[in-house]
């Protein structure tokens, strides 16, 4: 897979995080979360950049974009934009193509997310990939009604069932992984839509990975609207059962 990592350096000073966010209709939000995420690299002393990635959202978040590059650089803000929306596995893929970082964290655009716990986890465990839980210890959803809360436990309970993958949450989007690791990982994806997530899961424990989980507060997002709709839990199910087949 082409990159733009040069020579690998040793110790912690080396490391570098490439953060890739996805958008879609995120005008809003954007602005926010990219200065919470420079105020945490800033302060925490890690090299990073973030790769914006939007699918031809119709509300200008693109446009949102440029200027975030402008304020903060376009060393450490990039732009990948795609004309349309093609996925949410998809566009992952293509972030990692342009990441240069030696770690790779895959997040939410809508604040849902705060990046500050997974690299510590990564360097307590030694990790190949970290994961973010709602399901285990002082993890938790805030802000979700009783449906969105079903489907999501619902998701769980079945895909643990089926595929018994060792990991408490499945279908959330925020990790960490060594880059090296996601790249092995997407040569053996199938997925493409939101079953993506749960489908690195599987192959890391298939590959024999270590997979260390972190305990989040998922809070629903305060702008815009989820994209999660009746045409995502029936490729979902689909993807689940695909996966049943074949793993």
């Amino acid at each position: 897979m082409a990159s733009r990592r040069g020579n690998a350096k040793t110790g912690e000073q080396a490391d570098k995080y490439s953060v890739l966010l996805p958008t879609y209709n995120e005008r809003e939000n954007l602005p926010l979360i990219v200065w919470l995420l420079v105020k945490y690299f800033g302060e925490s002393g890690y090299n990073y950049e973030i790769i914006v990635i939007d699918d031809g959202s119709p509300d200008g978040t693109l446009q949102i974009a440029e200027q975030l590059q402008k304020i903060y650089g376009a060393d450490k803000i990039l732009l990948r934009p795609r004309a349309k929306k093609l996925g949410l596995g998809t566009a992952y893929i293509h972030g990692i193509k342009h990441a240069s970082g030696n770690f790779i964290i895959i997040m939410d655009a809508d604040l849902s997310h705060h990046v500050n716990t997974l690299p510590v986890k990564r360097k307590e465990g030694g990790y190949d990939l970290v994961s973010g839980t709602r399901y285990r210890g002082d993890g938790g959803v805030y802000g979700w009604d009783l449906r969105r809360k079903l489907i999501s436990r619902g998701a769980n309970f079945i895909t643990q069932v089926l595929l018994r993958p060792g990991a408490s949450d499945l279908t959330g989007s925020f990790r960490l992984y060594k880059t090296e690791v996601l790249e092995k990982l997407v040569e053996q994806c199938v997925s493409k839509g939101y079953v993506f997530q749960m489908e690195m899961i599987v192959r890391a424990r298939q590959l024999g990975y270590t997979v260390g989980e972190v305990p989040i507060s998922f809070v629903d997002r305060v702008y815009g609207e989820s994209k999660l709709g009746g045409n995502e839990i029936v490729s979902f199910l689909k993807g689940l059962l695909t996966l049943f087949a074949t793993t």
